[in-house]
């Protein structure tokens, strides 16, 4: 089994779909580059950046935690892009972050 992650996440970024649907994801540079090779190779359409350097509050905390317990980050041989899935209190967590950094 793979080592679960010990990512910082730093950045919110807007990731479309293949369907051409949209969500926000709070990430890192590291994961950013994943999910641009993910839109190279056609597994998403595309990512872009909207904030870099967010604070680091208690609710990018709560939810490095649980993205760092669940998931592990993609090789540079990914062959699909893993969305990750949020429990209805990490959206809260999510929607908290946005609301910090005046995203959406």
């Amino acid at each position: 089994m793979a080592q679960k992650s010990h990512e910082t996440l730093t950045l919110i970024e807007e990731i479309t779909r293949l369907d051409g649907s949209k969500y926000l994801e709070i990430s890192n540079m590291v994961q950013n580059g994943r999910a641009e090779l993910a839109a190279e190779r056609n597994l998403i359409k595309q990512v872009r950046i909207l904030q870099l350097n967010i604070p680091h509050s208690v609710h990018v905390i709560n939810y490095e935690n649980y993205i760092n317990q669940r998931y592990t980050m993609p090789d540079e041989n990914l062959q699909e892009f893993e969305e990750w899935k949020k429990t209805p209190a990490m959206e809260q967590e999510v929607a908290q972050i946005l609301k910090e950094n005046h995203i959406g």
